[in-house]
């Protein structure tokens, strides 16, 4: 497995795969993708045979983005990397896919900041998700509402080595 920076032609691969990962990552558009990806700390694939198997984009606290969960955080916390979103192939979940995208990320991140953030849906219910994270090391750090009522989210954080 190669994990790599995608580029433009990889789009229709991702937006597919994102989709894959409704509800509990949130529908983009290609103008979307293009947008975060030019201003994401990191955004790498997983790609095995040809095939994008995984993804992960995340930003750093500078970044013009304004999810409420991204702002969220930037209100608390002075530097960190926030997870956007990882969608994972359905056949693929509890692969180690996952765990070796955070890897990389963390690597990374711990060059840029002291904390590596993200959220967990609690409704709709993400219970994978949440015992990834916290068998990765993300501890809870408050919870909010989102997307006018319909999501409640768990917001965590790791602290890295830097």
């Amino acid at each position: 497995m190669k994990i790599e920076r995608p580029t433009a032609a990889d789009y229709p691969e991702i937006l597919e795969l994102n989709e894959s990962g409704l509800p509990h990552v949130n529908r983009i558009s290609v103008d979307d993708l293009g947008r975060f990806a030019a201003q994401s700390h990191y955004f790498k694939i997983a790609r095995e045979g040809g095939r994008i198997e995984a993804f992960l984009l995340a930003f750093a606290e500078g970044a013009a983005y304004d999810s409420p969960n991204f702002l969220w955080f930037r209100d608390r916390y002075p530097r960190f990397v926030y997870i956007d979103r990882i969608v994972v192939l359905p056949s693929l979940r509890r692969s180690g896919i996952g765990r070796l995208l955070y890897a990389d990320l963390e690597r990374e991140a711990s060059a840029h900041a002291p904390d590596l953030t993200c959220e967990v849906n609690l409704d709709p219910p993400n219970p994978g998700s949440l015992k990834f994270h916290e068998r990765s090391g993300f501890v809870e750090v408050g919870r909010q509402h989102t997307g006018g009522g319909e999501k409640f989210v768990c917001l965590m954080a790791k602290k890295l080595s830097v």
